[in-house]
C-alpha cells in the first residue's frame, strides 16, 4: 500500500482504561486531528452553513455523498473544476460515502445483482447504475481525500440468512473496489464492515476486510433502530478484529452519547445529520441537554442558547431572538442554529481528544454524563 502520503495515520496516545486514542490523519488537503466529527455536506454543501462558518466552528474534514453528486450535478461537471474542493469552495479534507446506504434508503425501486445496483433517481426518475468499480471511479473524479467502498446495507431487523447473503455481496464488492483503487493516487480507500447484528458475521466481515489491507476501515449498518446494546456489541466485535494501527470510522452515529461511547471503543471519525437536521427543527444541543427553541418559555429569554458556548449564536444572540427567527422562518435562524450544534459536536470531541492526551479521559466522560440531561426545558 502506497498512498504517496507519509504517515497517513498515526496514534499520539491511547487511553490506559479504554480503547480511546488521539491520532493524526494526514491527507493531501491537510491533517485531521482525531477523534473528530465530520459535518455532512451530502450534496456538496452543509445545509445553511458556508465554508467560513465550518472553519470557525473547528471543522477539519467534511463528508459528501457519491450517490447524490453522481446524480446531480454529475462527476463530469465537478471534474471541470478540478474536483469537489474547488467546486464547493472548501480547502480542507473531504470524505465521500460511496452511496450504498442511499441506494438502500432512498431508492424505492432498485435491482441488486453481483455486478452492482440499478436504481431510479429520486430527482427525475431516470435509471442509474453503480458498480463497485464505478463507485471508485466517481470518487476519483471528485478528487476527495478519503473514498468508501460500495457496500450493501441490511435493514434492522434482518434474518441471519438475509444478512449473510448481503455480507457476501459487500465483501465481493470490497475486493473489486480494492482492485480498482490506485494506491498512488493520494486518495485513501476505506473498507466497510457490515454483518448486521450477528456477532459471528461482524467478526468474519472485519477479518476479511482487514485482510484486504485498506488504509482505513469503517463500520456500516448501524443506527438503524437497533437497541444501543446491540449496536455497541457490533462495534466491539468488529473493533477486536481490525488492526488498531489504522483509522476507524463509525458511519452515521450521531448523538453526543454515541460519539463518546464510540471513542471509548477505538473510533476516530464520526458523521451524522443530527446536529444540522435537529437545528433546523428547533432543537439546540447544549452542555446541559437539548433545548427546544420553540418552547414558549423562551419568548422573552435574554440568555444565550448556552452560556458556556463560544459559537457565533451564543456570543451574539438570545434565545428569544432565535425563537423569533425560527417563527418567522428567517434563513438566519438556520445558519445560527446549525453553527451552534456543529460547534458543540466539534468542541465535544476536541475536548475528549485533549483529555486523552492529558490522561484525563475518565474525568472528561464522567463530567459529560453528569452535566448532560435529555431535556432542559
Amino acid at each position: 500500500m502506497n498512498l504517496n502520503l507519509p504517515n497517513f495515520y498515526s496514534i499520539e496516545k491511547t487511553d490506559s482504561h479504554s480503547q480511546a486514542r488521539a491520532g493524526i490523519l494526514n491527507t493531501a488537503h491537510g491533517r485531521v486531528l482525531t477523534p473528530t466529527f465530520m459535518a455532512v455536506g451530502t450534496q456538496g454543501a452543509v445545509k445553511a452553513v458556508g465554508p467560513d462558518d465550518l472553519k470557525a466552528v473547528g471543522s477539519q474534514i467534511i463528508l459528501s455523498n457519491t450517490y447524490h453528486l453522481y446524480l446531480r450535478p454529475g462527476p463530469e461537471i465537478i471534474r471541470l473544476f478540478g474536483g469537489l474542493h474547488r467546486f464547493m469552495g472548501w480547502s480542507g479534507p473531504i470524505l465521500t460515502d460511496s452511496g450504498g446506504y442511499q441506494v438502500f434508503s432512498l431508492s424505492a425501486i432498485r435491482k441488486l445483482t453481483p455486478e452492482g445496483v440499478t436504481f431510479k433517481s429520486p430527482y427525475d426518475g431516470s435509471q442509474a447504475f453503480i458498480s463497485p468499480e464505478k463507485a471508485v471511479e466517481i470518487q476519483n473524479a471528485l478528487g476527495v481525500d478519503i473514498m468508501m467502498c460500495l457496500d450493501e446495507c441490511t435493514p434492522y431487523p434482518a434474518t441471519l440468512a438475509e444478512t449473510e447473503k448481503s455480507l457476501n455481496l459487500t465483501l465481493d464488492w470490497a475486493r473489486r473496489c480494492r482492485e480498482t483503487w490506485d494506491p498512488g493516487s493520494g486518495q485513501a480507500l476505506f473498507g466497510i464492515v457490515q454483518g448486521g447484528f450477528y456477532p459471528e458475521l461482524r467478526a468474519r466481515a472485519a477479518e476479511e476486510i482487514a485482510s484486504l489491507d485498506f488504509p482505513g476501515h469503517a463500520l456500516g449498518g448501524l443506527a438503524l433502530g437497533e437497541p444501543a446494546q446491540e449496536r455497541l456489541l457490533a462495534v466491539e466485535t468488529a473493533r477486536g478484529k481490525l488492526p488498531a494501527e489504522k483509522p476507524l470510522y463509525l458511519m452515521g452515529l450521531g448523538t453526543p452519547e454515541d460519539l463518546i461511547q464510540g471513542v471509548l471503543r477505538g473510533a476516530d471519525l464520526f458523521d451524522c445529520v443530527i446536529p444540522t437536521r435537529n437545528a433546523r427543527n428547533g432543537q439546540l444541543i447544549t452542555r446541559r441537554g437539548r433545548l427546544n427553541i420553540l418552547n414558549s418559555r423562551y419568548k422573552t429569554d435574554q440568555n444565550p442558547p448556552d452560556p458556556d458556548c463560544g459559537c457565533l449564536a451564543c456570543r451574539s444572540f438570545s434565545r428569544s431572538y432565535l425563537r423569533h427567527l425560527h417563527q418567522n422562518r428567517d434563513p438566519l435562524y438556520l445558519r445560527l442554529a446549525s453553527v451552534h450544534n456543529l460547534y458543540y459536536y466539534l468542541e465535544l470531541l476536541a475536548g475528549l481528544r485533549q483529555a486523552i492526551l492529558s490522561g484525563k479521559t475518565e474525568n472528561y466522560v464522567r463530567t459529560f454524563y453528569a452535566q448532560n440531561k435529555t431535556e432542559i426545558d
